[in-house]
């Protein structure tokens, strides 16, 4: 079975799942608490995430001749809300009121490590944000590679009001987006943003009228990165990430080590061939 198989073969209640042309689509699909992250959606969230880790790209990794070919068959991800109101309004403080403090540790790690399967995937994720995304939700899309907004979309990390912090990367990754300042002032003060000021500030990438045309943006974007050498683009991903935190001269040298690692690879024999031939590349995805 292929990935989109067997995400096809899923039985989830909170979530609603579409492939077309190699597009996964994931909708957090609770219109009427505003897509509320529960324990429930976290849950389905990690099983879907954690196929898509444990099975995108896994066959040939090596590189060997002999391998299965690798599974492609979802080449990018939008992850989205159901309806216009929200992407996901924060996480469900009715199933979090009254956890203990080892249960809601145990919580954070869990949503932490869902955080990091979407930061980490071979793939890229894009959070189309409709509406609400606060609190759990602003974490959730933050994890993606980057954001598109609605001209409805609200951001903010409200947790202080109620005498909470962010547990679910908001401390980490809003100044990851935003700069340590505009980070700052959003978690003390926990005002929200609209989406302008969302874009201003770099959290949003593009802002766009609609629901409609929203995620239609988001699928044009991911349909191009889905043109590209899915090794290259994985690569990438894994490239940037790990140079993040490192001084420029380490960064550099890090850089240039999985440049050299790409030569002689199938898919970078394929793609400077065509290029050379004039033609479309037919990447093996390795």
């Amino acid at each position: 079975m292929t990935v989109a198989q067997r995400l096809e073969a899923l039985e989830l209640e909170t979530l609603e799942l579409g492939v077309e042309a190699s597009i996964l689509t994931v909708t957090v699909n609770r219109p009427a608490v505003l897509n509320a992250l529960s324990p429930e959606v976290i849950n389905e969230l990690r099983e879907v995430f954690a196929l898509l880790r444990d099975t995108l790209g896994k066959a040939n990794s090596d590189g060997s001749e002999t391998a299965s070919a690798p599974d492609w068959s979802v080449r990018g991800v939008m992850l989205t809300g159901a309806g216009e109101r929200a992407f996901v309004a924060g996480a469900d403080i009715s199933a979090m009121r009254d956890m203990t403090p080892d249960e809601s540790r145990a919580y954070a790690t869990r949503t932490q490590e869902l955080t990091s399967w979407i930061e980490t995937l071979q793939v890229p994720v894009v959070a189309a944000v409709n509406g609400f995304a606060l609190g759990g939700g602003c974490e959730l899309a933050m994890s993606c590679d980057y954001i598109f907004a609605s001209a409805n979309a609200s951001f903010g990390q409200p947790e202080v009001a109620l005498g909470l912090i962010p547990g679910f990367g908001g401390t980490v990754r809003l100044a990851q987006y935003v700069g340590s300042a505009a980070a700052r002032e959003m978690l003390l003060t926990g005002r929200r943003i609209n989406a302008e000021e969302a874009e201003r500030l770099g959290l949003a990438l593009r802002v766009l009228p609609d629901v409609a045309s929203l995620h239609e943006a988001v699928r044009e974007s991911l349909a191009l990165a889905a043109a590209q050498s899915p090794a290259a683009v994985a690569s990438t991903k894994l490239v940037t990430r790990q140079v993040r935190p490192l001084p420029t001269d380490e960064g550099l040298a890090l850089e240039a080590e999985a440049f050299a690692n790409r030569f002689g690879a199938p898919d970078m024999l394929e793609g400077t061939s065509a290029f050379l031939e004039k033609r479309k590349a037919d990447f093996p995805g390795f």
